[in-house]
């Protein structure tokens, strides 16, 4: 319980220091809540808004959302246009720019320090974020005693942190699983993991990656049935640290202010043998950008 409750203070800690650098902000009448990636001359905000990405630049007190409408199968790149009216003071070529927060991030910082000799821009070294997730699924439980190959309802509670600055592509994850019983199968499970997971495809949308499951701690409980000579009912429970190396691999994809995911857990162990049958521990859940 003691852990439980340490484990809720960091979270919440971690929630309000990032979520400091989003406000609200009245754009043609409508309330967004934005965060700030540059602030200058001009200032870049955006956020996940509907499903999709949305970038506005302030200057002054005026901010504009910066626009690529699809018309007919063409976009008309509308964003070019503004900052090239909104820059007209420090002109920026907008010819190559795409609408993207690294493209407009280049922009935004090469147009502030033409226009004003005092700006300064040092590019963090570590830029830390986080996503809370939930999930449910189904496993066979292929590494614990399952004579008949049954499978169980499994839910859980991922939180994820990246460093979006010099290690895009990997990530490290804080997993709470908690496995459930059924009628025919009296097994159930909870386990704390530390995994780590490496994204070969990453974009603003889509994200490809494979997953390791590094250390666990698991309580599990459950009648074994025993059969020699005549059936017994044996009810077993315990607690086991261990290093399995466990691989996976999943997918995550854009959606809201987070990103829906889906896994597929611990398909091979390194160090621990599984229970003869194929394992299959698949779960769909959604995480939340902090």
């Amino acid at each position: 319980m003691k852990y439980l409750h340490s484990l809720c203070a960091i979270l919440l800690l971690l929630t309000v220091g990032i979520t400091h650098a989003q406000q609200q902000y009245t754009v043609e009448g409508k309330t967004y809540t934005l965060q700030t990636e540059i602030e200058g001359t001009l200032t870049l905000l955006w956020n996940t808004i509907d499903d999709e990405y949305r970038y506005f630049v302030k200057k002054g007190s005026a901010i504009t959302e910066l626009k690529n409408t699809k018309v007919d199968g063409d976009y008309k790149e509308e964003y070019k246009e503004t900052l090239t009216l909104l820059t007209s003071d420090a002109p920026v070529s907008t010819d190559k720019l795409k609408l993207t927060l690294s493209g407009l991030r280049n922009y935004v910082v090469e147009y502030n320090r033409k226009a004003d000799s005092n700006f300064v821009y040092e590019k963090p070294s570590v830029q830390l974020k986080t996503r809370l997730g939930v999930f449910a699924g189904m496993t066979n439980n292929a590494y614990f005693y399952n004579p008949n190959n049954d499978f169980l309802p499994a839910l859980g509670i991922d939180f994820e942190i990246i460093d979006e600055v010099r290690l895009k592509r990997h990530a490290v994850v804080f997993q709470f699983k908690q496995v459930l019983e059924n009628s025919d199968y009296k097994f159930s499970s909870s386990q704390v993991s530390f995994n780590y997971r490496f994204k070969f495809i990453k974009s603003e949308k889509f994200d490809a990656f494979v997953t390791a499951k590094a250390a666990t701690f698991t309580s599990v409980s459950r009648d074994q049935e025993l059969i020699d000579g005549e059936e017994v009912t044996k009810f077993t429970s315990g607690s086991q640290f261990q290093v399995p190396g466990a691989f996976g691999f999943g997918f995550d994809y854009a959606l809201g202010n987070g990103y829906l995911s889906l896994v597929y857990h611990d398909i091979v162990a390194v160090t621990i043998d599984n229970n003869g049958n194929t394992p299959v521990d698949i779960s769909l859940g959604y995480k939340l950008n902090l």
